[in-house]
């Protein structure tokens, strides 16, 4: 039983973990709005969740001591995270773009907030499939 409610929510599981990642850069975006040189970051939504739902069913590799040496795979979004095309260029050499970072912040939260819902209904379904309530 239990089985079968992690399949029906690995994939939203799975939108949500790249969604937060997604949601972090952008604040970090946000914070570095003034800072000189710094390259405004995103990430390829849609390509990390592919590959999230590619890899889902490979088991990962476990360290079971700290002298292990790392599978190289410790971030798997990272190879999904790039820098955002300049669209107007500044004087210090940063690339923020306010207005581009406040509607990719809310297009994310907003995306965020609708998966959480899919999530309490189908939970509040299978409640009721198993309670007949």
């Amino acid at each position: 039983m239990l089985e079968k409610l992690e399949q029906a929510l690995a994939f939203q599981r799975q939108a949500l973990e790249v969604q937060a990642r997604r949601q972090q850069l952008i604040a970090s975006n946000i914070a570095n709005a003034d800072t000189p040189g710094y390259k405004a970051r995103d990430l390829d939504f849609r390509a990390a969740l592919t590959k999230a739902q590619s890899s889902r069913s490979a088991p990962g590799l476990k360290k079971t001591d700290p002298e292990h040496l790392s599978a190289g795979d410790d971030d798997p979004l990272a190879e999904y995270e790039g820098y955002r095309t300049e669209v107007q260029s500044a004087v210090d050499g940063n690339t923020v773009d306010m207005d581009q970072e406040r509607t990719a912040f809310a297009e994310t939260a907003f995306h965020y907030e609708a998966s959480l819902n899919f999530i309490n209904r189908l939970l509040k379904s299978m409640r009721t499939a198993i309670t007949g309530q």
